[in-house]
């Protein structure tokens, strides 16, 4: 996992111009060419459109909508028993679609994609956290927490983890890296062994000089690229279920806002709605829901097909305006800010109705710091 940390990227590419209808067409084209391999509920969810709407211990993970990464390594934590004060706002329930969870609007979260071994019982996450909000008052205990698949050691799902958190009363969304393949995975060899029988055709740049460890996925599909990385995909999410998550986050699905220069490989914003599509049709098939990380210029277009956002420095680089199509549909918006102080951002991101927290600005994303903004 890899935050998105380091100076986010000058270079990013301004979102194609393309009209709305435009995308949908050419979504629609190249999704009927581009999913054979995929089970078909996942096929058709991706070429129906939007669905009708109801951060081993880990490397550094990304974030942000270019080029920084939050570090994405939730290690198990230990186990405490404090279930959320009243404090903290509802985990949502239920609805529609087989009981998946889809959290209230007002839902507190935590971001710990990097273990703690003082709480190795629960996998490196400190699932007891409680802290004082930039609003003031008592502290306040998060009922959301975005945490890696596997604990500490790389290799063990989160399982203890996620029983802790929902021993709280809380629910847990599984960081997963969709857009970039990180070289400390179990999976990384058929990664690379796929690469290397096509071509070289999958694995791109470098993520960033601060991440050389993980590499642009190529989402295309000319050689089946996409076909193989939505397999990997589905392989990942099934962990995710067994281990009894909650929801999924599909990290850096971003990409053709980034161009050729960044990633290596040309992709167009309607490649980049089929795969993103396709992901939340995994999550969706196996029970759990998902979240929209970044990519803003396609916010308004996936809404209908996620059931929430998270969000990286929206404020920072003034885009929070981009996640108002989340917010309308009643769909909560998970944000985090990192360089800019709480007393800067936290007013304008509650107004909003975002759930707003504040990490550090090394970009870390450890148990702590961690200032919730209310």
């Amino acid at each position: 996992m890899s935050n998105t940390r380091g100076p986010r990227s000058s270079s990013v590419a301004a979102p194609a111009s393309v009209s709305p209808a435009v995308r949908t067409i050419a979504t629609a084209a190249l999704a009927l060419t581009s999913l054979a391999a995929i089970p078909s509920t996942v096929a058709n969810a991706a070429t129906a459109g939007p669905a009708a709407t109801p951060t081993v211990s880990a490397s550094p993970s990304r974030h942000a909508t270019p080029t920084k990464k939050p570090t994405a390594t939730a290690k198990p934590t230990k186990t405490p028993t404090k279930s959320p004060t009243p404090a903290a706002t509802g985990s949502g329930t239920p609805t529609a679609n087989a009981g998946i969870w889809r959290p209230a609007l007002a839902s507190r979260w935590q971001y710990q994609l990097e273990a703690n071994s003082k709480y190795s019982a629960t996998g490196g996450v400190n699932v007891d956290i409680c802290a004082v909000p930039q609003s003031g008052g008592a502290c306040v205990r998060p009922v959301v927490f975005d945490i890696d698949l596997y604990a500490g050691d790389g290799t063990t799902l989160n399982t203890a983890a996620v029983n802790a958190i929902h021993a709280r009363g809380a629910k847990a969304i599984c960081y997963i890296d969709a857009g970039s393949i990180e070289d400390f995975r179990p999976d990384y060899k058929q990664f690379t062994d796929w690469d290397k029988a096509h071509g070289n055709s999958l694995l791109g740049k470098p993520f960033s000089d601060e991440f050389p460890n993980e590499r642009w996925a190529n989402i295309n599909n000319d050689q089946g690229q996409r076909d193989f990385l939505l397999k990997m995909m589905k392989a990942r999410v099934d962990k995710c279920a067994s281990a009894g998550f909650d929801g999924v986050e599909f990290d850096v699905v971003n990409a053709h806002e980034e161009g050729k220069s960044v990633t290596g490989w040309t992709v167009t914003p309607a490649t980049q709605l089929i795969y993103n599509r396709a992901l939340a049709a995994l999550a969706h098939a196996k029970g759990m829901s998902v979240a929209l990380k970044n990519d803003l210029s396609q916010a308004k277009e996936l809404e209908p097909d996620f059931d929430y956002a998270i969000n990286e420095e929206c404020y920072q680089y003034d885009e929070c305006s981009a996640l108002n199509a989340f917010i309308k549909a009643g769909k909560p918006v998970f944000h985090v800010e990192y360089e800019t102080a709480t007393s800067s951002f936290c007013t304008g991101t509650t107004k909003l109705s975002f759930n707003s927290i504040k990490k550090s600005s090394d970009y870390s994303l450890k148990d702590s710091p961690y200032t919730p903004c209310r």
